[in-house]
């Protein structure tokens, strides 16, 4: 069940898990090392404070939305989220800040998706975890046709997922992505790409170029630095991969015990 811990920030976990972090006073302040990778994409996906329309899959504590509202005013940002009890718990002890233009919606990302405008969003972020796995319908290629469906030209798909050593879910996550867009990335930890442990990993999509520079700046900088995987290594890892279809699709894996623990 959810609980929030009510300190100066607030953390919000779930059966014991770290799910979000929030800081009301500032909320650029990102406590968790993923949220800030995904914050850098969006750092890096227009002109400084420049307004985004966004579609937030998997809405959390609204760490991101909170985010993007405070360092792109104006931004018009939807947020999807099947929790419905979350997303009660989040609007009454952790409310947005004025102004904020974002809506949230209890809804199963893959139906809202798969209703959405046509080139409605310039980004999309996916961060759907059913307990600790993202969930079968957001692992097809046919959903990253539909991400591909509502994003506009030049736009971003970021996608937070975990896997471990020997990638199998991870590697047909960039074979889905890389049958439909012309450009990908992948942001994680060394440690991680290395196969020395299970953690997470930024996948990123999009039909035009990607700013892999500024993203390796800002992810090398960072307190627990990540690479940005491309270009001719990131084929090499993708390598022998196949993407996989809603019949064949599955969930990711199971973290290992203590993974994503507090403490």
């Amino acid at each position: 069940m959810p609980d929030v811990d009510r300190e100066r920030a607030w953390l919000l976990t779930v059966d014991g898990a770290p799910q979000s972090y929030v800081d009301l006073d500032e909320p650029e302040h990102l406590e968790f090392e993923y949220v800030r990778r995904l914050a850098h994409v969006l750092d890096c996906a227009a002109g400084p404070g420049a307004a985004l329309d966004l579609l937030h899959l998997g809405g959390g504590a609204l760490t991101l939305p909170r985010y993007a509202a405070a360092s792109r005013p104006g931004s018009r940002q939807t947020v999807v989220e099947f929790d419905g009890g979350l997303v009660e718990l989040v609007a009454e002890h952790l409310p947005l800040a004025a102004g904020a233009d974002v809506s949230v919606h209890t809804a199963d990302a893959r139906s809202w998706l798969a209703r959405a405008p046509e080139r409605s969003a310039d980004v999309i972020v996916a961060d759907v975890f059913g307990g600790s796995r993202v969930p079968a319908q957001l692992t097809s290629v046919e959903y990253a046709r539909e991400a591909a469906r509502v994003l506009r030209p030049g736009g971003l798909y970021a996608a937070n997922l975990a896997d471990g050593a020997p990638f199998a879910f991870l590697r047909s996550q960039l074979a889905n992505f890389g049958a439909v867009f012309g450009e990908l990335a992948l942001i994680a930890e060394p440690g991680v790409l290395r196969g020395r442990r299970f953690g997470n990993a930024v996948l990123l999509a999009s039909d035009a170029p990607l700013p892999v520079a500024g993203l390796a700046r800002r992810c090398a900088g960072d307190a627990f630095p990540a690479r940005v995987e491309h270009g001719e290594a990131l084929a090499r890892f993708v390598r022998g991969a196949r993407a996989v279809s809603d019949a064949d699709a599955v969930a990711s894996p199971e973290p290992p015990e203590g993974a994503f623990s507090l403490g």
